[in-house]
């Protein structure tokens, strides 16, 4: 069915980046509900359709805003769906909520992934020790402004930890939109100039994600390096990496994983 017809109600809001902007199908809070993106007027897909870089030198990256700061609906690409809109995660016939875990509200940052990505469920990272999630990698957005669902902001990246969740590695990249009042002071070579302007983020970003489950009879989570958040250089390379395994992706050379991915290009 075409995405057209779903729903009379839309909203649109425009981002910084002039030729990207969203509207939304259907209510927040409901199964129906999606956020496509569009590109001077047409649909496109946050998956593919959106260039990792956003400069020639590779520096900046674009991202995509999937659950703003402070709230709590878990939202993410729906990658199996044509354009691939973003929509609520749906467990056990309901629809997902992360809990409040004292001291924290919600998520931490602007929290979405980096398109052009993704974390290949047959590759075996060798310091890990586990296979990627089958999702493009996540971002953990520090600015100050609280972002919206199916904005593209333009960020650089400051550094990456690697959550062990349910013998998969998710990557968490840490990155800093461009226009942040912040984002000249952090580049994240040694993270020390993110500790000294963010301080305690790294850590509260490293409890949260151990513990955000728990309430729902979870264990605690794991990291692999024992937890430490690695520079930006390592993240580099990650992200890199995964931009490689998603060309793979397209051009069909895990074709029995294509088969659950919507590739449309």
């Amino acid at each position: 069915m075409s995405v057209w017809r779903l729903s009379p109600v839309r909203s649109r809001w425009y981002g910084t980046a002039s030729q990207y902007s969203h509207f939304m199908v259907g209510a927040p809070g409901t199964e129906s509900y999606r956020v496509y993106l569009e590109k001077n007027g047409d649909v496109i897909s946050p998956f593919h359709d959106i260039p990792l870089f956003a400069n020639p030198e590779k520096t900046v990256l674009n991202m995509i805003v999937e659950i703003p700061r402070w709230t709590n609906a878990k939202i993410e690409i729906a990658t199996g769906e044509e354009f691939n809109p973003l929509k609520h995660d749906i467990k056990k016939g309901k629809i997902r909520f992360v809990p409040n875990c004292f001291p924290y509200k919600g998520y931490l940052w602007n929290y979405g992934a980096l398109p052009q990505t993704w974390e290949d469920p047959t590759h075996m990272n060798q310091e890990t020790g586990a296979v990627g999630d089958n999702d493009p990698i996540d971002v953990c957005e520090i600015g100050e402004q609280v972002g919206q669902t199916g904005q593209v902001k333009q960020v650089k990246v400051l550094g990456v930890m690697a959550l062990l969740d349910q013998g998969e590695t998710d990557w968490k990249v840490i990155a800093i939109d461009t226009k942040d009042p912040l984002a000249d002071k952090v580049n994240g070579v040694d993270l020390e100039d993110v500790k000294e302007h963010f301080p305690g983020l790294i850590e509260a970003t490293h409890r949260w994600f151990s513990i955000y489950k728990v309430p729902d009879g979870k264990p605690v989570n794991e990291f692999a390096f024992g937890g430490e958040c690695k520079d930006k250089a390592y993240a580099s390379s990650i992200i890199e990496e995964t931009h490689s395994a998603w060309k793979d992706l397209i051009q069909g050379k895990n074709p029995s994983l294509a088969e659950d991915h919507q590739l449309s290009v």
